[in-house]
């Protein structure tokens, strides 16, 4: 049995696939009939390509898409186009068809662009949200301290005040006696 399948290519780490038609016994990196695509998932967004008119050969011939394979297809659109092919749908129905499911695409990626945009800014008013709660704690750290130094300070000079007051009543005393 003929399967599309991905085969790894690529460094450690660094996976890059080929999507091939290959006999299902094969080994995973092995022989393959033929090369119809490739596959990057490092890329951002991921990379897709195929050749469209092999896939379908395949496809008619019997051919039986992996899971990961007919996901990369449903990506893409092919797989949608293989359906309406295989039902016998006419060329004008398969272009409507192909043109909605386009539209659908873009209107879904612009709401996860916005979905990021959104969170971002989200973020960037969370974070001055938390810059400006931490510069009133600080604020306040920076007063509580004034007030522990005036305190201190008041504290200090009050032994000194009722020492020199003492020793003022105690000079006005010895000036009241001589009298």
């Amino acid at each position: 049995m003929v399967k599309l399948r991905l085969k790894r290519m690529g460094k450690k780490k660094k996976p890059f696939y080929r999507i091939v038609a290959a006999d299902s016994r094969a080994a995973r990196d092995g022989r393959f009939i033929e090369n119809v695509g490739t596959y990057d998932p490092v890329a951002q967004p991921h990379k897709v390509e195929c050749k469209e008119d092999r896939v379908f050969y395949w496809l008619s011939n019997g051919a039986q898409p992996t899971d990961t394979v007919k996901s990369l297809l449903r990506g893409k659109g092919l797989w949608l186009k293989w359906t309406l092919t295989k039902q016998g749908a006419d060329e004008a129905k398969i272009a409507s068809e192909m043109e909605a499911w386009e539209k659908t695409q873009v209107e879904k990626a612009q709401r996860a662009e916005d979905k990021v945009s959104k969170s971002e800014s989200e973020k960037i008013a969370k974070k001055a949200a938390e810059e400006a709660e931490a510069k009133k704690a600080e604020e306040a750290e920076v007063e509580a301290a004034k007030k522990a130094e005036e305190e201190k300070v008041a504290a200090e000079a009050t032994p000194e005040e009722e020492a020199t007051e003492e020793k003022a009543e105690a000079a006005a005393d010895e000036e009241t006696k001589e009298d």
